[in-house]
């Protein structure tokens, strides 16, 4: 089952549109949250700093601002750096699986006749 239409198919209904939207969107969320707990839990295991603490050294990292202290160990050092690392992919990919239905939207309205153009739900 694939997720996305095919170019020989006609445009998604924007109901059906709206409803993908949601769903890669709730991944999006969903990833997020799950790599600023992973991130949160290693400040608190490698580093013993308070949950507060590590939240926000999580979320700066998980943002791209970068982690407000310097580690003092040298394995918060190691899973800062990692971190950072894994966080900037992180995000190029959270990006791709929000927006995509936006994007593959738009390449595919671009790719169709014109009378694919009209929507399924108003023929």
């Amino acid at each position: 089952m694939d997720f996305f239409e095919r170019s020989s198919q006609p445009l998604l209904p924007r109901s059906a549109f709206i409803l993908r939207l949601m769903l890669s969107t709730g991944a999006g969320v969903l990833l997020v949250l799950v790599s600023l707990v992973g991130g949160m839990i290693g400040f608190r295991f490698f580093e013993g700093s308070e949950w507060d603490d590590a939240f926000l050294n999580a979320s700066m990292l998980l943002s791209g601002m970068g982690p407000l202290g310097t580690p003092t160990t040298y394995g918060g050092k190691m899973f800062a750096g990692w971190y950072a690392l894994y966080s900037g992919f992180a995000v190029l990919v959270i990006a791709a699986i929000a927006f995509g239905p936006v994007v593959h939207r738009l390449l595919h309205k671009l790719h169709l006749d014109e009378q694919d153009l009209v929507e399924p739900e108003n023929k």
